[in-house]
């Protein structure tokens, strides 16, 4: 028997996510008007690879669907689009800097190890901001972003949330974690 891609998935496994990602695209349309599902299709069976991403983005909350597509390179683009920050993703600290120089009470992980290892990327304020035009998300919760490297060089890291119908954009230590902080991700396919 061959040894299986780490980073691919079983054709059943194709087949129930396609089926999942097609059901949410259907049902959330204003998420991505003027592209058709036989696009997305096309594109979701030419790479097991980001396949897997996409599994790892749904298998830890994010309900990923499709919000754009990219005129130039002709990429689908999902974002994570669950009502608050994905379950699977929350309580970690921003970097591998920031997890090192927690003396006690260590979280799991970190935002940036973790989507490096799912292959995703974490979304910046731009993004973010997209995203509430699409509806209205973390409502209870807030999402670490991209955090531009003078913030971070000075110990500190972005998160974002939407609150009183506004979407703001805070700063915490980069060491920090909540129960209720997570992040959301962007994947190009």
């Amino acid at each position: 028997m061959a040894k299986q891609n780490k980073k691919s998935l079983t054709k059943s496994e194709c087949d129930t996510l396609i089926a999942t990602i097609q059901l949410r695209f259907e049902k959330n349309v204003q998420r991505h008007k003027n592209i058709e599902w036989s696009t997305v299709a096309t594109r979701l069976k030419s790479n097991n690879e980001k396949l897997w991403s996409l599994h790892q983005m749904e298998i830890s909350g994010g309900e990923p669907d499709v919000v754009d597509l990219d005129k130039k390179t002709g990429e689908i683009i999902f974002f994570d689009c669950s009502a608050e920050s994905p379950t699977e993703r929350r309580s970690l600290c921003f970097d591998q800097e920031s997890l090192d120089s927690r003396k006690e009470n260590k979280p799991s992980g970190n935002v940036e190890e973790m989507a490096n290892e799912m292959g995703i990327q974490l979304l910046n304020e731009d993004q973010y901001r997209y995203l509430q035009q699409l509806g209205k998300f973390d409502l209870k919760t807030s999402s670490w972003i991209v955090t531009p490297a003078p913030i971070r060089k000075l110990g500190g890291a972005l998160f974002c949330d939407r609150r009183y119908d506004h979407i703001f954009v805070y700063h915490n230590g980069a060491s920090s974690y909540y129960g209720a902080r997570g992040f959301r991700a962007c994947l190009k396919f």
